[in-house]
């Protein structure tokens, strides 16, 4: 049997399975635990290498013969915020995000399901418990937090937080050298806010703030409706076999 250091990460292979984006394709994840303290680290490495994390698993797809699915990070500095763009802000500007330490609440959980059976009712999320979500939110060892959106309160100014229901929420990673968006939900009864633009928007702003030059925005399939809308936060990186290469259209 080969010995391992302790320190390097083991990679596995799932078995294959239905791809859920593209009819007749067949799906394969490589993946490794992220556990411990050097979890971060990993995590950061992981995710400029075109992975993706699922409470203490990064993964990536290894499908044969199929390289459909592109990781996708937005330039922040470069952002082109287009009139759209700045209309959505606008229509949501009552709205404040609090970021907060991943801890699961029966609220967030209410807001989880009905925006599930709402838009993604045929999904793999559909059959999820509260026990479920609790553990996609609180399993992580790596830099995560819950950025929960509420209306502006009289205090807000002074205390930063929101006042009244919640409407949003996203579960994002602080890394090294960006925010991943690891899952959003909201509100799907207010159309007119454009609430999923908006909270990839406010994730730019915040990292703008923070001095992060990447938002990563998880994988983009060329040709499909789900993933279309990440091709129109401009200018983005994509990563292909030679490395990130920058997009502008």
């Amino acid at each position: 049997m080969t010995e391992h250091p302790r320190n390097t990460p083991q990679f596995y292979l799932t078995a294959p399975a239905p791809c859920p984006y593209i009819p007749g394709q067949v799906e394969r994840k490589v993946f490794t635990h992220l556990v411990g303290g050097g979890a971060p680290g990993l995590n950061d490495l992981l995710s400029q290498g075109g992975f993706r994390r699922s409470q203490t698993i990064a993964y990536r797809p290894a499908c044969e013969g199929c390289h459909a699915c592109v990781s996708v990070r937005v330039l922040v500095n470069e952002f082109d915020w287009t009139r759209g763009f700045r209309r959505i802000r606008a229509h949501n500007t009552d709205l404040v995000g609090e970021m907060k330490a991943p801890v699961t609440t029966g609220e967030q959980y209410s807001l989880f399901r009905s925006y599930v059976d709402g838009r993604h009712a045929d999904g793999g999320m559909a059959s999820m418990s509260v026990l479920d979500y609790s553990q996609m939110v609180e399993e992580s060892h790596v830099r995560s937090r819950l950025v929960e959106y509420r209306r502006r309160g009289p205090d807000t100014a002074i205390n930063g937080r929101g006042t009244g229901p919640l409407i949003a929420a996203a579960l994002t990673d602080v890394l090294s050298d960006g925010l991943s968006m690891v899952y959003s939900f909201y509100d799907t009864t207010e159309p007119h806010r454009s609430l999923g633009t908006f909270i990839i928007l406010d994730h730019i702003a915040r990292a703008k703030a923070l001095g992060l030059p990447y938002v990563y925005l998880g994988y983009w399939i060329g040709g499909s409706q789900k993933m279309s809308y990440k091709s129109r936060f401009m200018p983005q990186e994509r990563l292909a076999p030679a490395g990130w290469e920058r997009a502008d259209a």
